[in-house]
């Protein structure tokens, strides 16, 4: 039986897979482990009514474990993880929390209107830390194989990727070749390609944010 999962529509587009990276997340998640899933496109701006009835805090994602919706991408892939083991995803417990401050302050330094305020120094220390963490490790954060740390970093670099090159006219640079590595790695997987959004709605969903 197929899972319910119900994540953000693209702003304007409310047909189309939007930009939310924590619902590409569990996306990734659920075609890496090849579980079959019924998507329903929620319109951030305009929520349908049945949404809202089954989840009254209205976040996304959330998906439908028996007949209760649960939200938070964190706790979701744990329950995929323990209903659907295989293929294993779990990180090691010593490589979870790899690479987890790259998405706050490339945010930080996207948002930023002071180049001398040091947010482009703090991006450039966290990705060189995992860098130096996959020319030990890699190819991927715990070795060989894909686990759920990647599938957790893979949208969040995708929108570094978008959002600094169209905001800031700024790429990582090339001496980063163990992470420019993995980037490519995690963004020619199938199951990336198939659950990313459009370089566009990427950019329409950090507009806001960048310019209030």
């Amino acid at each position: 039986m197929a899972l319910e999962v119900a994540v953000k529509a693209a702003a304007g587009a409310p047909d189309v897979l939007g930009d939310c990276p924590f619902s590409q997340r569990v996306l990734l998640t659920l075609e890496e482990k090849k579980v079959q899933y019924i998507l329903h496109l929620i319109n951030i701006s305009d929520k349908p009514k049945w949404f809202l009835e089954v989840n009254p805090e209205g976040k996304v994602p959330v998906v439908k474990f028996d007949d209760k919706w649960v939200s938070d991408s964190d706790v979701i892939v744990v329950i995929l993880e323990e209903k659907f083991p295989e293929p294993p995803l779990v990180t090691p417990s010593e490589f979870a929390s790899v690479g987890s401050k790259i998405f706050s302050t490339f945010v930080t330094f996207l948002k930023s209107k002071d180049p001398t305020d040091g947010s482009e120094q703090a991006l450039l220390t966290e990705l060189k830390a995992l860098d130096e963490h996959l020319k030990e490790h890699g190819p991927y954060v715990a070795g060989e194989k894909v686990t759920a740390v990647d599938l957790s970093l893979a949208p969040k670099l995708y929108h570094l990727d978008v959002a600094l090159a169209h905001f800031k006219k700024w790429t990582v640079p090339e001496d980063l070749t163990h992470f420019l590595n993995y980037k490519k790695l995690l963004f020619s997987r199938e199951s990336f390609e198939k659950t990313k959004a459009e370089e566009k709605y990427v950019i329409a969903g950090w507009e806001p944010k960048v310019n209030p």
